[in-house]
């Protein structure tokens, strides 16, 4: 097997792990040097910080599972990009479990040293996430005068 297929095999079974709600086997295909950049975060996450955030997805989310519609793996890094589907049975961000299904687009790139993965970029669609929990974002004061007036001039 080469370099590419072992670190597309190594990246695909942190997912499994996590969707097969076996958190530590995910863990342990992390380097102790593990680095996370996640979307929406202004500072990195090390090993432990991106195992409080995955908790906060696993405890919240329950029946989630990936599926990956591309898979590209090129020198030490591999990117998948598909959905990850669950159902939110447990609070998230001070929200009520609402027991909703969501399905929400992500998009991963792994960076995988000496058979572990040490670097992660995480990118999913959390407007998405938030409107299907039930989340409404009401517009902001300069933008209101713009939308009543747009609808005024299509009434009218």
């Amino acid at each position: 097997m080469s370099t590419i297929e072992s670190s597309q095999d190594l990246v695909l079974r942190f997912y499994q792990a996590f969707d097969d709600r076996t958190l530590d086997r995910a863990l342990d295909l992390l380097a102790p040097n593990f680095v996370a950049h996640q979307a929406g975060m202004l500072e990195l996450l090390d090993g432990e910080g991106f195992k409080q955030f995955g908790l906060s997805f696993y405890t919240a989310f329950g029946e989630g599972q990936h599926r990956f519609d591309e898979i590209v793996a090129a020198g030490d890094r591999v990117v998948t990009c598909g959905t990850f589907t669950a159902t939110h049975l447990g609070p998230f961000q001070g929200l009520p479990p609402t027991g909703r299904q969501i399905s929400l687009a992500v998009m991963h790139i792994d960076r995988v040293e000496n058979g572990k993965i040490v670097e992660h970029w995480g990118q999913g669609d959390a407007l998405g996430l938030m409107q299907q929990l039930g989340i409404v974002f009401v517009p902001g004061p300069k933008l209101l005068p713009h939308l009543l007036r747009s609808a005024v001039t299509r009434w009218f």
